[in-house]
């Protein structure tokens, strides 16, 4: 049985990552992982804004606990799609640091492959870090990249 690792926030529901699973799950037994950083909202790539005086966007505050029950919504969505799909599917709500919540996802665990699903390179926190790279240098386990249309 393979297992994966899968990486994502904000494109746990895109058709690039729900292809990488199912080509994935066609090649034989697998099991997925889905590890969702817990993303502050303020840094997420479409804030949620509220209006202020004279109608100038002011960003939401949030607390940690809401960017976690954020990142958990967003878990617990995909594991429903997943399973609905026929696919072995758990996870975890993780650091909001992503290379700190794959490095504690991967202490207690062992994957055949990490998929790191990002936003379009344009927008993507992730890829100006250079998360994919780093995360197969320094776990010496394969990473695949997949973006976002």
């Amino acid at each position: 049985m393979r297992r994966y690792l899968i990486v994502a926030n904000q494109t746990l529901g895109t058709d690039e990552l729900r292809r990488a699973v199912e080509d994935r799950s066609a090649a034989g037994p697998a099991e997925f992982w889905v590890l969702v950083p817990a993303t502050p909202v303020t840094d997420l790539a479409q804030p949620a804004y509220l209006p202020s005086m004279g109608g100038v966007p002011v960003p939401v505050r949030t607390s940690v606990e809401e960017s976690r029950a954020l990142a958990r919504s967003r878990l617990d969505e995909a594991l429903a799609r997943l399973r609905a799909a026929g696919v072995t599917a758990d996870g975890e709500v993780g650091d909001p640091d992503a290379f700190r919540a794959i490095e504690q996802a991967l202490a207690g665990r062992q994957f055949d492959e990490i998929v790191v699903s990002t936003l379009p390179a344009r927008l993507s926190r992730w890829l100006h870090q250079d998360l994919p790279s780093r995360v197969e240098r320094t776990f010496h386990v394969p990473v695949t990249h997949v973006g976002a249309a």
